[in-house]
């Protein structure tokens, strides 16, 4: 499964691993759907490390998941997989921000090197950049204050998912069901 994340810095086409991480993609590509993640700052780039974003408000520390806008606040954060585990080996990751026991929202951040083991077990790599690593440079370059805030306003300008393997929810309040396509792994056990 694939999405474009377009910037204003370029695009960027990430596939999902979708077969180990299926509610934590269900999560990502449904907000990408709805447009949550437009017009979406750049609020943390760190050089050599991770560009962060999927905050409404700019602040990095709003943002909610799927479930919380469709069933509620309660629901703002859900547990992502654990299992299997997946490191942040590589600069090109596209990685769901966890607070906590791996507890996601909608924050999610792109590594900027490799060999990030401080992040693992924290938060729940969901893709890699397949396109776009010239953005991933033009991320790594911005300049930024002491807080690893921009200088430079540097936002999603819109998401375009190129397939959706799941179900859409109804769009407003009330309970929903979304059907998880069985994983490829799993199959003829």
């Amino acid at each position: 499964m694939a999405v474009v994340i377009e910037t204003t810095l370029g695009d960027i086409t990430v596939d999902l691993y979708l077969d180990q991480r299926p509610v934590t993609c269900l999560n990502f590509l449904k907000l990408c759907k709805m447009k949550y993640y437009n017009y979406n700052l750049f609020h943390t780039i760190r050089s050599g490390f991770i560009a962060q974003t999927g905050d409404p408000t700019g602040e990095g520390s709003g943002g909610q998941s799927i479930f919380g806008l469709l069933e509620g606040p309660d629901k703002r954060f859900f547990s992502g997989e654990k299992m299997p585990k997946i490191r942040h080996t590589g600069a090109g990751l596209l990685s769901m921000v966890g607070t906590g026991d791996m507890m996601i929202g909608s924050q999610f951040f792109f590594t900027l090197a490799p060999d990030l083991d401080s992040l693992d077990g924290i938060h729940c790599v969901i893709g890699e950049v397949t396109e776009g690593h010239d953005v991933l440079r033009k991320l790594n370059d911005v300049i930024c204050d002491e807080g690893y805030r921009p200088y430079r306003d540097v936002r999603i300008t819109h998401t375009v998912v190129l397939e959706d393997p799941f179900n859409d929810p109804p769009w407003t309040e009330g309970s929903f069901k979304i059907t998880i396509p069985k994983c490829r792994a799993s199959e003829g056990r």
